[in-house]
């Protein structure tokens, strides 16, 4: 019924309280899409992943033709600032390009946002989890970037999710509040590289108290010895809270690890469930 998605979001009762869904057929789709906060309870389907595309180019520093310029919050692909939202079998890309610098395929401010088969693939700054105090899930999900590529404050759990580094830099960049209890939580992922890609580290603190888990993930070769990175900033390894449980593969260096990073035991990463993470929303 529409030609872009954004028109079939535009089309979306304002406030509504009954869910929406909007069918998204094979293709390449160039344009940036907001979901604004007036639009609750939207759900995006796409047909398959690797051929339903949501794409732009938008990057920081770009100009506008308003004499705007785009900064890491302003050049994303997609922006959902809508609570409830869901998404299905889409790729949220960003093709700015390896030396664009930051360049975001998918922010999300919106609350109890979560996604199914999708994939977020850019270069720098790929998913921008911004919003404090909101809650995102992911399921069977690729994520592929290069500097901080999954970030933000946001308390998000990455199921089964795969994690793709196409540099040596670091996966994550959070910056969880510190009166959040968790922040990103990774259970059963798998973490790979580019065949030429060998000194990537799991997590730096772009806010002091940044919180990371990894629960049963397996890593690759990869993933430095120590771990984690303090961002050039040794007062963050007293506050980061970073932490492992049960890793697997060639990039596991558990006596290796930094110190201030944590070896979580048995009974402490069963307090990690989607309850405790996530708490009444069951996505």
């Amino acid at each position: 019924n529409f030609r872009t998605i954004q028109q079939a979001l535009d089309a979306v009762p304002s406030n509504s309280k009954k869910k929406s869904v909007i069918k998204i057929k094979n293709g390449i789709y160039r344009e940036v899409i907001t979901v604004d906060a007036t639009k609750n309870n939207v759900s995006l389907i796409g047909e398959s992943k690797d051929s339903t595309i949501i794409t732009y180019n938008n990057h920081a520093g770009t100009r506008l033709d308003n004499g705007d310029t785009l900064n890491t919050w302003t050049c994303a692909t997609a922006f959902v600032y809508g609570n409830d939202f869901h998404a299905e079998n889409i790729s949220f890309q960003n093709n700015a390009g390896f030396t664009a610098g930051q360049a975001v395929a998918l922010r999300i401010e919106g609350n109890r946002a979560s996604f199914k088969n999708c994939a977020m693939i850019g270069f720098q700054d790929v998913l921008f989890l911004s919003g404090s105090g909101s809650k995102q899930y992911f399921n069977h999900c690729y994520i592929e970037g290069t500097t901080d590529f999954i970030f933000g404050a946001s308390t998000a759990w990455f199921d089964s999710c795969h994690l793709h580094s196409k540099k040596n830099s670091h996966v994550t960049a959070a910056s969880t509040n510190s009166i959040i209890p968790f922040g990103f939580v990774f259970m059963n992922c798998k973490l790979t590289a580019d065949s030429n890609i060998n000194k990537v580290s799991l997590g730096r603190p772009w806010s002091p108290t940044a919180s990371v888990t990894y629960l049963n993930c397996w890593m690759g070769a990869h993933i430095i010895a120590e771990g984690w990175n303090n961002w050039k900033n040794p007062a963050n390894e007293l506050t980061a809270r970073y932490a492992e449980y049960n890793s697997s593969g060639p990039g596991l260096n558990k006596e290796l690890r930094v110190k201030w990073s944590k070896q979580l035991s048995e009974e402490e990463a069963s307090n990690y469930t989607i309850k405790n993470v996530l708490g009444n929303w069951n996505p």
